[in-house]
Order: structure tokens, then sequence, then C-alpha cells
């Protein structure tokens, strides 16, 4: 995941790790909170990411065609690193848990580790490596680390 060096709102490509492009990420540029939309390379949407406005601390909602939402929220009064709860449907319950750097971060759930997510360093711009377990949906996880680079790592807020 690289988000553009140069680009209005939140607007980056996500490629596989053979560097292709699997999808693309469409910030809206003028909007009260993050509104993002996550499309495969043919434009379809298959999940969007909406920051609720009125919650205690950072909440995000990702929605996915078929799937309830997904609730990310970042826990408070963690020190030394940054825990994100992830509320999804039924069992797609995870933590998020950071280094002190919010530069590596292991998603976990009842499995065990479901993601892996590492912030790659000297980067001209935000780049991302990340790992899915074989047996789950990779777009769930690809929202999940674009709500914590957004919530961790933008600047435009700070």
């Amino acid at each position: 995941m690289k988000q553009k060096f140069w680009s209005f709102g939140d607007d980056f490509v996500i490629r596989d790790d053979r560097d292709n492009d699997c999808y693309q990420v469409d910030g809206e540029v003028f909007s009260f909170g993050d509104n993002l939309s996550l499309r495969d390379m043919a434009g379809i949407e298959v999940a969007s990411i909406r920051q609720r406005l009125l919650s205690w601390g950072p909440t995000y909602e990702i929605h996915r065609p078929g799937h309830h939402a997904t609730v990310v929220s970042k826990e408070h009064f963690t020190f030394f690193h940054c825990k994100f709860e992830v509320d999804g449907p039924g069992d797609e319950d995870y933590e998020a848990a950071g280094d002190f750097l919010d530069h590596e971060y292991e998603i976990h759930g009842q499995g065990g580790t479901a993601a892996l997510v590492t912030k790659q360093w000297f980067s001209w711009s935000d780049s991302y490596g990340i790992e899915v377990a074989d047996e789950l949906d990779p777009v769930l996880f690809l929202a999940v680390a674009v709500v914590i680079d957004l919530v961790c790592h933008d600047e435009k807020k700070h």
C-alpha cells in the first residue's frame, strides 16, 4: 500500500507482492471527516471507510458489500503503543496492536494472527507491507490498515 507523494485527499494504489495494481483508494477532498472508497481496478467499490464524527476518540466504519459494518476505534489510555479495536459482524472481532513508533502492527483474532502491517522506512511517501492470513478476507485488513494510517500518520491533522 503506497500513498501518492502529491495528491489531493487520501488517494493511493494498493499493489500485490509482484507490484501489480490491485486496489485504488480514493479519498473525498471536501468532506467532514475522512471518507474513502476502496475500489478494485475495474472501479467497483469493494469497501468504503467513513469516520464517525460524534464519537469518543477516532472511530471509523468499514462497509463492504454483503457484510455488516465493521467498526474500528482507537483504544484510549494505552502507553508506549497504540491499540485499535476492530469490531466486525459475528466472529470478525480483532485487536490491532502497534509498536511505540506506530510502524509495526499485528492484528489478532480468535484464531491467532490475522494480519501483519509494516511501515516501510526510507520512502518518499507512506508505504506499507501487509500480510493477511490465507483464509481471511484481505479487503477488510487492507481497510483496517488504511484506518490505522489515517489515525496515526495523518500529518494534515497535526
